[in-house]
Order: C-alpha cells, then sequence, then structure tokens
C-alpha cells in the first residue's frame, strides 16, 4: 500500500519528517489519501508552522523507518480528519540548517539516512 508523508526540506541532506510527539513519542504521520495529506500540509502552513512537501512512500518503507528509528506510526485512512494540534513545539528536532548538534544519537543519523536513500529511491 502507498502512503503519503510529510517531508521538510526534500532533496536534501537535512531531510526531516513530520512527526507528532503523542505520549512521549515521535509519531509519524502518514495519509492514505494525498488529498488528506496535502489538505494537512495546507493547515500545518496556516498555522505559520515549516511548509512541508508531500512524498508518496511504500508502507513497508516507512514501517521499517520509524521501527528502526524508535518511532510510532500513525496512518490517516482515507476521509478520516486529521488536524494538527494547535500548539507546535517550541524548537523541532529538525534542524533546516543542516548543523548537527554535537549531542544528537547515532541511530537519529542512520535512520534520517536511510529514509533519504529509501526516497531517493522512489525517484
Amino acid at each position: 500500500m502507498r502512503l503519503w508523508v510529510l517531508i521538510f526540506n526534500t532533496g536534501s541532506d537535512t531531510e526531516g519528517i513530520y512527526t507528532l510527539l503523542v505520549g512521549g513519542k515521535n509519531t509519524v504521520v502518514a495519509f492514505a489519501d494525498e488529498d488528506d495529506a496535502i489538505r494537512y500540509s495546507g493547515l500545518l502552513e496556516a498555522q505559520d508552522f515549516l511548509c512541508p512537501t508531500v512524498e508518496q512512500i511504500d508502507e513497508q518503507e516507512i514501517v521499517e523507518f520509524c521501527e528502526g528509528a524508535g518511532y510510532e506510526l500513525s496512518i490517516v485512512q482515507s476521509g478520516e480528519l486529521a488536524i494538527p494540534p494547535e500548539q507546535n513545539v517550541e524548537k523541532t528536532d529538525w534542524n533546516p540548517d543542516g548543523d548537527e548538534e554535537e549531542n544528537a544519537p547515532a541511530i537519529e543519523d542512520s535512520a534520517i539516512e536511510m529514509m533519504r536513500r529509501r526516497l531517493e529511491g522512489l525517484l
């Protein structure tokens, strides 16, 4: 099954994937319907949040990515109403300038690299 996810800084070394913090865990939000993903992206932009790009990905790939990175996965089914939270985190884990923090866990780097390679493979 194909899903759509929200990616920041697409095609660069500093790509990031949209997640929600649910119960203290990062949860990747994926959409079964492209239109729902586009709508959600627009809602984020309307909240003055960073504007993500909607990217298609195979369900198995995103499941493997989440398992490797220690993230949860939430799939918004077609027609299901998903609305971004009113408040966003003050500081994101993602750095659009690509400056790596000295204390960043190695697993996050490898998970991001794995996701980047998979996304490049879709092109």
